[in-house]
């Protein structure tokens, strides 16, 4: 590449094969939100309206949304590399791509080994915009078919409050219990909320 691209639009053009005016007709319908293309959030009128058809902007968001899980894998191979109780940081960045922004909750168990590197990571329970139900038998189940040492818990809150509720640390305190039983360690649970991610380590809640 001999030249700078520094325009969002030149750039979503160049990832995604479309010509500038289509990469301006997304960031246009998408209010210029990047964050929305890559979580796919789609206004109702995205497909409606006069000559919008002639644009075939659905390959376009096809092709961010595979960009997107390239990513999210690409970390996940990072965190199998390292210790992951060690690079918080690194799993922060990777529960903010994976679930941030999403309209309901979701309840995510990371497995690890016992070199706390990253086995795999695992979407256990969907709910909705307020609450997800969380079976501990299962966790435990899932725990031990990973053959897993310890674990990390992640759930987020699509309100924008990262902030732990009542019922959130006695699902921790339940959890970590059940899986003391198999010698499973819980490591952290994190509450994702917009761009914040919470340590429930951090915050002395374990």
């Amino acid at each position: 590449m001999n030249t700078v691209l520094s325009a969002n639009s030149d750039l979503l053009a160049l990832a995604t094969g479309c010509t500038k005016r289509q990469a301006d007709k997304l960031l246009t319908d998408h209010k210029g939100s990047l964050f929305a293309l890559f979580h796919g959030h789609q206004p109702r009128d995205l497909f409606a309206g006069e000559g919008v058809a002639t644009y075939n902007l659905a390959p376009a968001l096809q092709r961010l949304q595979a960009a997107r899980e390239l990513l999210c894998r690409a970390m996940v191979e990072d965190l199998a590399e390292r210790e992951a109780f060690t690079s918080p940081g690194a799993v922060a960045d990777y529960l903010r791509l994976r679930i941030r922004g999403l309209g309901y909750e979701v309840f995510y168990v990371l497995f690890l080994d016992a070199q706390n590197r990253l086995i795999e990571p695992v979407e256990m329970f969907r709910g909705t915009l307020m609450q997800t139900s969380v079976y501990p038998r299962e966790v435990v189940k899932a725990a031990l078919m990973n053959n897993a040492a310890a674990v990390l818990f992640a759930h987020n809150h699509p309100s924008g409050v990262a902030e732990p509720s009542r019922a959130d640390e006695v699902l921790t305190r339940q959890l970590k219990e059940a899986l003391a039983l198999v010698d499973v360690r819980v490591l952290d649970h994190f509450i994702v909320a917009g761009p914040n991610v919470l340590s429930f380590a951090e915050r002395g809640l374990l």
